[in-house]
């Protein structure tokens, strides 16, 4: 497995995120009304099996100590073999790097599996932030990132 840095107009993240907004219209029956593309003040990276590009995940900065996790998806061929926990955890490292402190995030109520791996890494639930507010499907999460010595 590898992870790697991909720019927001690389085709295999629009591809993924495509795949990833219609798997959410799917999965909530259209009522969400979130339409994402791909964004150039999204930091992305990407995870790389067998040559093929399986998952993606991304950084926004909210703040100068604030970074929002985005468009965290992996393809339903490569779930429960632990891609999604490498890439956030890799997400983590580069949300140190770069001098954040708190990672924040939105899912949907409707997606279990999310829920259940934020929590099993250390995200806490939060109150809905941003333009999520409105949303009645948002549920919002944040982990305090270590600090360095």
């Amino acid at each position: 497995m590898l992870i790697e840095f991909r720019p927001a107009t690389d085709p295999e993240i629009l591809a993924l995120v495509t795949a990833q907004q219609y798997e959410l219209r799917v999965a909530d029956g259209g009522l969400d009304g979130q339409v994402t593309v791909t964004r150039d003040d999204i930091d992305y990276l990407v995870v790389v099996v067998g040559g093929r590009v399986v998952a993606c995940g991304g950084i926004q900065r909210l703040d100068a100590v604030t970074g929002e996790l985005k468009r965290m998806y992996v393809r339903p061929a490569y779930r429960g073999r632990g891609v999604a926990r490498a890439l956030l955890v890799a997400m983590e490292e580069l949300a140190f790097g770069r001098g954040y402190q708190t990672l924040c995030l939105e899912t949907g109520t409707y997606l279990p599996a999310a829920i259940g791996l934020y929590t099993s890494c250390g995200y806490e639930p939060i109150p809905v932030y941003g333009e999520y507010v409105d949303n009645p499907y948002s549920v919002c999460f944040a982990k305090r990132l270590p600090v360095a010595a």
